[in-house]
């Protein structure tokens, strides 16, 4: 039950305004009454309570007819007012617990603009357009900075992070390519050992903070059995891709950076490394937001139909590949 009190202290309720509106619009106790699904009798005197808590004769009736009284047309308008903001009150009100109205504040690394994001944010757009996104590139440090002090409300990173009170759970998994100036040497090469790259000026991010994307990076090229000569660090996978172009150097990226190629960058796959990147959302365990809990559900069930749809893919081209294999010479 909705009261509006005045400050006099006489108090209605918004039942009772839509009861009032319903008979003024009708001008008709009986239609009113039908109307609002109620008995007659029990409308009257609804109406009778609240002129009389207003003290303000609001309809003129007898056996005949019903009007509106000149106070009546004056409530009337500000009656249609009130219960048109209530609506839109409660309205509101739903929308945000049900996630789908209010803001959400998203950080990401750069590589992330290559993957799964794009599409995530634009189903995310059609079926929540309420609700307004801001978008922060950050790195990963920054993001789990910016998470722990609330300035956002998601993160999508790298590396295998670890945070007290922050949730990671994998968005991708990915290879990792080698990204060439397109007049390299070894740009013609369709697949590459890590070693072949000893000796060559690598273009990385920076060291610090650790973990770090460099120092994943030079890990592996430990592993291959060469210490990487570091020509230049950035913090932006475009001005990796730029440095690259300039042929100051060669990186390594995720796989996804491929998706928008560049005339003047070559990317070729490496052999003998089973190391993949992932991408990870990170949010805060206790965060209840209805508009960060609508947002992942839409991100799992979307992550899922697009999965199940590359693996029927494959299971088709698979079967394709078998039918050829299986017919005779004769039947070709």
């Amino acid at each position: 039950m909705i009261l509006l009190r005045h400050y006099n202290g006489w108090s209605m309720e918004l039942r009772q305004l839509r009861y009032f509106v319903a008979v003024a619009e009708e001008l008709h106790f009986g239609h009113a009454a039908r109307r609002l699904r109620i008995a007659q009798p029990a409308l009257s005197r609804q109406i009778q309570a609240l002129e009389r808590e207003l003290e303000v004769m609001l309809l003129f009736r007898n056996r005949r007819r019903v009007q509106v009284t000149p106070a009546g047309q004056v409530f009337l308008e500000r009656s249609r007012l009130l219960l048109s903001r209530a609506e839109e009150a409660i309205g509101a009100a739903q929308r945000v617990s049900e996630g789908s109205s209010g803001s959400l504040k998203l950080g990401f690394v750069g590589s992330a603009t290559y993957d799964a994001i794009p599409s995530i944010l634009r189903c995310f757009h059609q079926n929540v357009p309420r609700v307004e996104l801001t978008l922060s590139e950050m790195t990963v440090h920054v993001q789990l900075e910016a998470l722990a002090e609330k300035r956002i409300d998601l993160g999508f990173l790298r590396l295998p992070a670890r945070a007290e009170g922050l949730v990671f759970r994998t968005v991708s998994r990915e290879a990792l390519l080698i990204a060439l100036p397109s007049s390299h040497a070894l740009a013609q090469i369709p697949v590459l050992r890590l070693s072949s790259l000893a000796g060559e000026p690598f273009i990385l991010y920076p060291d610090h903070p650790r973990p770090s994307w460099a120092e994943f990076i030079v890990g592996l090229c430990q592993q291959a059995g060469f210490r990487p000569t570091i020509a230049q660090r950035t913090v932006e996978i475009q001005t990796t891709l730029s440095l690259v172009a300039a042929g100051m150097g060669v990186s390594i990226v995720p796989a996804c950076v491929s998706n928008i190629p560049r005339k003047d960058v070559v990317y070729r796959r490496l052999s003998g490394v089973r190391a993949r990147t992932q991408l990870l959302a990170a949010y805060r365990a206790e965060d209840t937001s209805p508009v960060l809990r609508s947002f992942l559900r839409l991100m799992w069930q979307m992550l899922r139909i697009d999965r199940a749809r590359a693996e029927q893919r494959i299971s088709e081209r698979m079967g394709h590949a078998g039918c050829e294999h299986g017919r005779s010479p004769s039947a070709a």
